[in-house]
């Protein structure tokens, strides 16, 4: 249950960065009430995540996800270039998360 609610509030990581951006400085309200609620939900289950599993893996779990899915989206809304140097470095830290998960 640990990894599931890790790899889920990765993803918030990554909805929460986006809204920040997205949110222009918190002048924009629709994206930073995203950014907050995202932000409050990504950190909790970090912290339930953490109850089991090791700080370290954690963490890097964690914001290896969140970092992925953020380049990516902005590579696929156009707001980054996309490159196939970008995307297999990305495809390194998907694999390095993945290394971390089979270790454990």
């Amino acid at each position: 249950m640990a990894w599931l609610v890790l790899v889920v509030s990765g993803v918030l990581e990554a909805v929460w960065a986006t809204a920040l951006d997205k949110s222009n400085g918190f002048t924009r309200l629709g994206p930073s009430v995203v950014f907050g609620i995202a932000l409050v939900l990504s950190m909790a289950g970090l912290a339930f995540a953490m109850r089991e599993l090791p700080v370290g893996t954690s963490y890097a779990v964690w914001v290896g996800i969140g970092a992925t899915l953020t380049v990516a989206y902005g590579m696929w809304s156009g707001a980054e270039t996309a490159s196939a140097v970008k995307v297999l470095l990305l495809l390194g830290i998907v694999g390095c998360v993945i290394g971390l998960k089979l270790l454990h």
